[in-house]
């Protein structure tokens, strides 16, 4: 029988080995096609893929078992839980409404609002601007009350004003700008990136710290190409995947 093939990670030998072997785990269960096959391999032979010991190894097993990943059957083997949630694609396809319809379908909670000074890492897309309204939000499933990510908007501050605090929490702050605000919207990239779960995040989205998560990038342009808003998104790794769609018109 064949058995599903785990992917590599380089160790940090400052953080628990078992911790950072089951994540990674986690992370290639979660993200396997359903093609792969269910069967893991031995202890001894996820160890030596590892680079670990059978001990280790077993640990980092236990925590995926006890979460409700795997299951271990005594002369059977390590089995993947058919049923183990796979990730809701975060798709990046080519209108602004299909943007607007991706942020939708959840419960929002305003977590701050306020002024601050541009981001280091923003100043390029604010170039003539000291401050920056900022808009921090926490979205969950509406069905589970479970929490899928937490988004910081930075906002050109002259749309401030013209913004209503409960549209934030009724709509995305793509819609808000666009059909409140009356932003003349041309164009949003996107940048998504494999990020590791910092303690604000590992709280807010109920995951470990040091968890996989996506982070994501979206910048928000007028039709004169002046940069409106950027969105700086944290989404939890084991509810979405990345998915690109391109148009070959």
């Amino acid at each position: 029988m064949t058995s599903f093939a785990p992917d590599s990670i380089v160790l940090n030998r400052k953080l628990p080995l078992w911790y950072q072997v089951s994540q990674s785990l986690r992370a290639s269960i979660l993200g396997r096609s359903p093609q792969d096959p269910l069967r893991l391999p031995t202890e001894e032979q996820l160890a030596g893929h590892y680079g670990v010991s059978v001990l280790t190894m077993r640990q980092a097993l236990k925590e995926l078992e006890d979460e409700g990943l795997i299951s271990r059957h005594r002369r059977r083997g390590t089995f993947i839980e058919p049923d183990a949630r796979r990730g809701s694609p975060v798709r990046l396809l080519g209108s602004v409404d299909a943007i607007v319809a991706q942020q939708s379908g959840m419960t929002t909670e305003l977590l701050d609002h306020g002024t601050a000074p541009v981001p280091g890492e923003l100043a390029e897309f604010f170039p003539e601007v000291a401050e920056v309204a900022t808009y921090h939000r926490l979205r969950s499933d509406e069905k589970t009350g479970e929490p899928t990510n937490h988004a910081r908007n930075y906002l050109r501050p002259e749309l401030a004003a013209r913004i209503d605090l409960d549209d934030l929490v009724r709509w995305p702050m793509t819609k808000v700008l666009r059909d409140v605000v009356g932003a003349d919207i041309s164009r949003i990239t996107d940048t998504v990136e494999a990020r590791l779960a910092d303690p604000e995040t590992a709280r807010l989205l109920q995951v470990p710290l040091l968890s996989p998560i996506l982070h994501y990038t979206g910048i928000t342009y007028d039709a004169e190409g002046r940069p409106l808003d950027v969105a700086v998104i944290h989404y939890r790794g084991d509810r979405f995947s990345f998915t690109v769609t391109l148009d070959a018109t």
